[in-house]
């Protein structure tokens, strides 16, 4: 499988602007510049792409070990904190909060860590990567 995303930048690094699309339209000429990257402008940036990314990879990958174990969560939540310092992609953080019934906190702790180390997202990153999380709160 190969998935793919176009990125068009016209102008210089902090003058310039730039759009993302995917094939799925997801991002369909999605904004993106200096200012949505480093102040608070309109339009996406790469960092939060991979908050996205990580977010709902984790996601996935926790869903599938709690099925394989014989639970569905009703839901998981969960916000991928990228820290970026000195031009480099330094840790993420993830916040989780699920609704699993059924499970002990022992088994869950053990599911949540396995994703953490395994979703694709976190085996590609090269970064600290944590994760917070709250069961049935």
């Amino acid at each position: 499988m190969i998935r793919k995303a176009t990125a068009v930048w016209q102008g210089t690094g902090k003058d310039g602007k730039g759009h993302l699309t995917t094939p799925s339209t997801v991002l369909d000429k999605t904004q993106y510049s200096f200012s949505s990257r480093f102040e608070s402008g309109v339009g996406t940036n790469p960092e939060e792409l991979v908050a996205a990314a990580h977010a709902g990879c984790f996601a996935m990958k926790l869903s599938f070990n709690l099925q394989e174990a014989e639970y569905t969560a009703t839901e998981l939540d969960v916000t991928a904190n990228i820290t970026f310092e000195e031009g480099t992609l330094k840790k993420s953080h993830l916040v989780l909060k699920a609704k699993v019934d059924g499970i002990s906190q022992e088994k869950f702790d053990e599911l949540v860590k396995d994703a953490e180390k395994n979703c694709p997202i976190s085996r590609a990153l090269n970064m600290e990567i944590s994760v917070e999380s709250t069961l049935n709160a």
